[in-house]
């Protein structure tokens, strides 16, 4: 894809930045910045894109991106209803991959920082118990007014560097430069399909969303996203079932349905093709795991 450039604002004083975000839905463009990103979603459902990953949000979420890798989050449809009570909200931190230098990210007792920020790269979601004190430690720098933040930085990083419960999220890293050419395009495709998932669309519906040919579609497509605009639909639906097994509100049939699957038994297969479990298992699994906020 080609993504929209954005730039992070810095205080004067400052080498990276923290804010909370309080919205009614999360920033629903895809984007990117030179800068790494460790966001806390505190508050907030939907769907999210980091690289090619495509799957769930939901609060108590702490994901880090790297540089230059393409994110976006789109928060699901009934926070976009205008209700001033249902709100979304994460801590975000931005911060340069080179802040501390080559000369210091190699020191043999940064091991474990140096590569935690070489992962970063493809994008991870963290959790464990380091999760509670990492959540802890934003609050903390959020609320700073003395001391070195710097410190209380690497005290973060070095946190996140000790868990053992890491996914990588892309499985490319999206180093090369972007221009903004097809961003508005990419935007586009990405609303159309987020809106209309759940039931059958055409090579040429979204052709026609792009403005461009079906044929030239296809390769535009997956030269960008790296798949075919079907197995892009398939991620959105597997995502959107996900969803609604965490829920639980709908029989597994309602969900197959809702989720834009016309056929049970194909919903089955590709569902554990993905997760590698049954909808039921995944359903028994998420409610016997805690969840850390």
């Amino acid at each position: 894809m080609k993504p929209q450039l954005l730039k992070v604002p810095k205080g004067l004083q400052q080498s990276f930045s923290i804010r909370r975000d309080v919205v009614l839905y999360f920033y629903n463009r895809w984007h990117y910045h030179p800068e790494m990103e460790l966001v806390h979603i505190e508050q907030g459902s939907g769907t999210q894109f980091v690289g090619d990953n495509i799957q769930h949000f939901q609060s108590g979420d702490l994901l880090l991106i790297g540089s230059n890798l393409p994110h976006y989050w789109r928060c699901d449809e009934k926070y976009f209803q205008g209700d001033s009570k249902l709100y979304a909200q994460a801590t975000v931190l931005h911060f340069s991959a080179e802040l501390f230098g080559e000369v210091f990210r190699n020191l043999p007792e940064n091991k474990s920082i140096n590569e935690l920020l070489d992962k970063a790269k493809y994008g991870m979601k963290l959790s464990g118990p380091e999760n509670h004190l990492v959540k802890s430690l934003l609050q903390n720098l959020l609320d700073q007014k003395e001391g070195n933040p710097v410190i209380s930085l690497l005290q973060i990083l070095e946190t996140l560097a000790q868990s053992k419960d890491i996914k990588l999220l892309s499985n490319s890293h999206y180093q090369e430069e972007y221009d903004q050419y097809d961003t508005d395009r990419i935007n586009q495709i990405y609303k159309y399909s987020l809106d209309n998932f759940q039931r059958k669309i055409t090579i040429e519906e979204i052709a026609e969303v792009a403005s461009i040919s079906p044929h030239s579609f296809c390769r535009y497509f997956k030269s960008r996203s790296r798949k075919t605009y079907s197995q892009f639909l398939l991620e959105l639906r597997i995502g959107h079932t996900c969803k609604l097994l965490i829920d639980g509100k709908l029989s597994v049939a309602q969900i197959c349905y809702e989720s834009g699957f016309n056929n049970f038994a194909n919903f089955n297969k590709y569902f554990k093709i993905h997760t590698g479990k049954s909808p039921l298992q995944y359903q028994k699994g998420y409610r016997a795991s805690p969840v850390l906020l």
